[in-house]
């Protein structure tokens, strides 16, 4: 996700940089590709940069934004990670409270490489400004309102359905696996045309490897239910499967459907 936001801001004629120390070749590979400016210790983004941009594990996103204050960083910082509206808040006060000026962020979509697939929504003062920096696309920015959380509300609301879906699917499939009837299950979906019978599968599969990422975000939209006067439990438990699968998946490399239902239906919280 990272270099293709960096891409879209390069395409609008901005200059990007980038801190190489501790990053992974395959980071280093994209970066260079993309003819990132490196800038070697992440200390030096602050110091350089008028604009900051967090994109990162919603757990981390507090820390990030502390790391960036503590450190001098007074320009403009975009949060662009799956936090609820009141995680936004307190961040906003964070980079406020250290002189920076802040910028509430939500990503909806995957990689930005093609027009129409990518959105970034933004809400705050200076989020027009942030706007602009896009304007080359193919990662689309829109801005909502000038309030600081609305732009997470928006990102909170869209992955309580998409990644919340995909934890129920899943959830479906390991109780039908552990209860001997997930081929009959399957074959009713087959029956009524639902479109479920292989789908099912292909969510679980793709739900795998990305499940120790939706673990925080699915609190996160717990969190934002609650402050909204709804129940929060749905997605604490999309949370708690999320945290089996992540963990089964890190158990073996089993690619083999049945084998990882087993797996996370064995586990024990």
């Amino acid at each position: 996700m990272g270099v293709s936001i960096a891409a879209t801001l390069q395409a609008s004629g901005a200059e990007v940089y980038w801190a190489s120390q501790g990053r992974s070749s395959a980071t280093r590979q994209r970066a260079e590709q993309h003819q990132l400016i490196d800038v070697d210790d992440p200390i030096n983004l602050l110091t350089g940069s008028d604009l900051l941009i967090s994109i990162c594990p919603p757990h981390a996103a507090l820390a990030m934004a502390s790391w960036a204050t503590d450190n001098g960083f007074t320009g403009i910082y975009v949060d662009a990670n799956a936090i609820s509206p009141a995680s936004s808040l307190a961040i906003g006060k964070v980079i406020t409270g250290g002189g920076g000026d802040y910028v509430d962020g939500g990503v909806i979509g995957g990689p930005a490489w093609q027009p129409c697939t990518t959105w970034l929504h933004l809400s705050g003062s200076r989020a027009a400004e942030v706007a602009a920096l896009f304007a080359a696309g193919p990662l689309q920015a829109s801005v909502l309102s000038d309030q600081v959380g609305d732009a997470s509300a928006l990102k909170m609301v869209f992955a309580a359905q998409t990644k919340g879906s995909s934890a129920l699917i899943s959830a479906t499939l390991a109780a039908a696996q552990s209860l001997g009837v997930r081929e009959a299950l399957q074959q009713q979906w087959q029956d009524l045309g639902m479109g479920l019978a292989q789908q099912a599968e292909l969510t679980l599969m793709a739900a795998m490897p990305k499940a120790w990422r939706f673990v925080g975000e699915m609190e996160e939209v717990a969190a934002t239910f609650e402050a909204a006067g709804l129940p929060q439990e749905f997605h604490q438990a999309a949370a708690t499967l999320f945290r089996r699968m992540a963990e089964c998946d890190n158990a073996g490399d089993s690619r083999e459907v049945t084998e990882l239902l087993e797996r996370i239906v064995r586990h024990s919280d």
